[in-house]
């Protein structure tokens, strides 16, 4: 049965583990992790002994952590907020207190790891999702490293799932790669764009090349353009101006998100569905890509702006 709500049958075959996530008290975390969490808890798919730790730096009890959680939650859920389930569901998760920078902070989890670890009979899977801010990414990875956090006990695994965006330039990009290969094996890295998981973009493959009517007519003769637009209703909501203020709508959207979409909507039809064949084929995409490498072009086809208060439609 459910353990989170009696009525519901768990269906999920996936192995239980401990769920770290670092910034556990951004934007990210409450409107979008913990709701999806909270919506396979919903649907039973969520692993029986699951344990959920929030890593951040606010001065937080469990029960405050958990009361913010429950608040957005309330507000943003697909499914909706079952008191009796979330209690169940919330049980699990714990907040944990540290600079993302303070080694004692690391050695603090790790104990706390190993002791979930011990009242579940042994070792255990450990999952670490990076969900803070972009300049935390290298000391989050390097600190896993030196506690050895990222090393997995015998017959289980530990892995890590890193949040755009993956660096701010090619070097960057680069540099964190590095950075995450030399923590974890590439197999136990998972780079995630959120924007993939959406249902649009799911059935984007399966409209194009299952499904005979469409297919054929998917080229320059019949479609003259595609236009992708990005609608935001949210604006700097949570915080994030200072996000903004040094990444930019372009970096945080347009590189990953809207890249993705295009990618999804310009590919040719990959030899097979595997992670692989897609990525080969998104490849071919941006590589053809016409480049804006001029100022001129750029001025041309570019309108930026910045964010500054003030309200639309009376928000």
């Amino acid at each position: 049965m459910n353990p989170f709500r009696e009525d519901l049958v768990t269906r999920s075959s996936a192995e239980p583990c401990t769920l770290v996530i670092f910034g556990a008290t951004g934007d990210l975390t409450h409107r979008k992790l913990i709701p999806a969490l909270y919506h396979l808890a919903a649907d039973g798919d969520l692993p029986v002994g699951v344990r959920i730790i929030g890593f951040a730096r606010r001065a937080k009890s469990d029960d405050q952590f958990r009361e913010g959680l429950a608040e957005v939650n309330r507000a943003v859920s697909r499914t909706p907020h079952d008191e009796r389930l979330w209690d169940g569901f919330i049980r699990s998760v714990t907040y944990h207190c540290s600079e993302f920078t303070d080694a004692d902070g690391y050695a603090r989890l790790a104990r706390s790891i190993e002791a979930i670890e011990a009242a579940r009979g042994g070792k255990g899977n450990r999952l670490f999702y990076i969900a803070s801010a972009p300049e935390f990414f290298d000391e989050i990875l390097n600190q896993l490293r030196k506690t050895g956090l990222n090393r997995a006990a015998e017959g289980c695994w530990s892995r890590v799932i890193v949040e755009k965006p993956f660096g701010t330039d090619f070097a960057t990009a680069r540099h964190l790669n590095r950075v995450v290969n030399a923590t974890f094996r590439e197999r136990d890295t998972y780079r995630i764009d959120h924007y993939l998981g959406k249902e649009t973009a799911q059935n984007l493959m399966v409209l194009r090349f299952a499904n005979a009517i469409f297919e054929p007519l998917w080229n320059s003769r019949h479609i003259s353009h595609v236009q992708i637009t990005c609608a935001e209703t949210l604006g700097m909501e949570g915080g994030r101006g200072a996000y903004y203020d040094s990444a930019g709508a372009l970096r945080d959207m347009v590189q990953n998100h809207l890249l993705q979409l295009l990618s999804l909507v310009a590919m040719e039809p990959p030899t097979d569905l595997g992670a692989d064949g897609i990525r080969d084929e998104k490849v071919k995409v941006i590589r053809s890509l016409r480049r804006w490498d001029t100022p001129e072009k750029v001025a041309a086809n570019v309108v930026r702006a910045q964010y500054t208060a003030g309200h639309v439609d009376g928000r």
